[in-house]
C-alpha cells in the first residue's frame, strides 16, 4: 500500500483547499524541526506532511493520485487516448520540507513566536534568512538520469519534463507549468556525473528558486558493465573448452561482432583484454578504454564412467 496523503494530513477525500491548507498549517507548525531539536521520528514526520501537502494542494496532482495513487502518481500514468503508448512522467517529491514550509509561510518565518522567541526584544535567525526581505536559494533537487551504455557509448539527447511553480505576473500568486529541459549526453559520460540547470525550481516571493541537478547513473546492461572507462564482459565457457582453447563471440554496444580467441588454459581469475573496446573516454571520445573478459567456467552436471577414465588417462600422471 502507498501512503494514504489524506491521512496524514488527518482529512477525508471531500476536502477542499482550504482544508488542505488549515491541516498543513497546524500539523507543520506541531512537527517543525525548530520545536522538536534532535528527534528524527517527528521530523520524518515533518517531511510526510509535506509531501502530502505538495501532492493535495495541487490540482493535476491531487487528481492523478485520487486515480491511481501513490504508485500511478509517482511511476507516470497513461496519457489521454490521442497519445497511443504515452505516459505522463512521474512525482517525485524533492524532499525538502523546509522549502515547502517556506513557500507557505512567506519565507521568512512569520510566526517567529513559535521558534525563536527570547526575552527581550532578541531573536534568533530561521531557517538561513536573517532579517525579512532577505533571499536565500532553495537547495539543489537532485534527480537521476539513468543511460544506457549505448546512450552514453554513441551520445545522445535527453529532454527531461519537469513541473514547477511559477509567479504570476502580479507577483503575488504562482502556478504550476511544465517546462523541457534538454540534455546532451557526451560520449563517455561516468556515473555520478552531474548537469546543473541554474534556478529551475519553484519560484516564490521571497526565495531564489534551486537549481535542478541531475546525475548520471547506468542502466543494467545484459551484456556489459563498466569499471572506469573499460567494459566488462563475462563469458560462459564449458570445461573443456576452458582446457582446450576456444573462440568468444562478443556483441559489442556498436552492433560489431568481436571474435576473440582464447588459447590459454581458463582458470579461476584468468581475464582476457581486448584493448581499445572499451567506453569512449569523454575528454576525447577518439580514445577508448579496454574491454576485459572474465570467465565463468561451466562444469559439467554428470560424468559417464568411461569419460571419467578418459579424463583420468588425460590429466592425471
Amino acid at each position: 500500500m502507498g501512503q494514504d496523503y489524506y491521512n496524514i494530513l488527518q482529512l477525508t477525500r471531500s476536502a477542499c483547499d482550504a482544508d488542505i491548507k488549515k491541516a498543513y498549517r497546524k500539523l507543520a507548525l506541531k512537527f517543525h524541526p525548530e520545536k522538536n531539536v534532535g528527534d528524527q521520528d517527528t521530523y520524518e514526520k515533518f517531511k510526510q506532511v509535506a509531501e502530502a501537502y505538495d501532492v493535495l494542494s495541487d490540482a493535476s496532482k491531487r487528481a492523478t493520485y485520487d486515480q491511481f495513487g501513490e504508485e500511478g502518481l509517482k511511476g507516470g500514468v497513461p496519457e489521454g487516448s490521442g497519445s497511443a503508448g504515452a505516459w505522463t512522467s512521474g512525482y517525485c517529491f524533492h524532499g525538502n520540507a523546509e522549502k515547502v514550509f517556506r513557500d507557505f509561510f512567506g519565507g521568512d518565518n512569520p510566526y517567529q513566536e513559535f521558534f525563536d522567541r527570547v526575552d527581550g526584544d532578541m531573536s534568533m535567525s530561521y531557517g538561513g534568512l536573517h532579517g525579512r526581505g532577505s533571499k536565500k536559494q532553495d537547495a539543489p533537487i537532485e534527480r537521476e538520469l539513468a543511460l544506457s551504455l549505448e546512450e552514453v557509448f554513441h551520445g545522445c539527447t535527453k529532454k527531461m519534463k519537469i513541473s514547477r511553480r511559477v509567479m504570476n505576473d502580479d507577483g503575488h500568486t504562482s502556478s504550476i507549468r511544465d517546462k523541457i529541459l534538454t540534455i546532451t549526453v557526451k560520449k563517455g559520460w561516468r556515473p555520478g556525473t552531474r548537469i546543473t540547470f541554474p534556478e529551475e525550481g519553484d519560484q516564490g516571493p521571497n526565495n531564489v528558486p534551486a537549481d535542478i541537478v541531475f546525475i548520471v547513473k547506468d542502466k543494467v546492461h545484459q551484456r556489459f558493465r563498466r569499471e572506469g572507462i573499460n567494459l566488462i564482459y563475462t563469458a560462459q565457457v564449458p570445461l573443456g573448452k576452458a582446457l582446450t582453447g576456444c573462440t568468444v563471440d562478443i556483441h559489442t554496444l556498436d552492433d560489431r561482432i568481436l571474435h576473440i580467441p582464447i588459447t590459454d588454459i581458463v582458470t579461476s581469475g584468468f581475464t582476457k583484454v581486448v584493448p581499445d573496446e572499451g567506453m569512449p573516454i569523454s575528454k576525447d571520445p577518439s580514445q577508448k578504454g579496454d574491454l576485459v573478459i572474465t570467465f565463468d567456467i561451466v562444469f559439467p552436471k554428470s560424468l559417464s564412467p568411461e569419460k571419467k577414465e578418459l579424463i583420468k588417462l588425460a590429466l592425471l600422471p
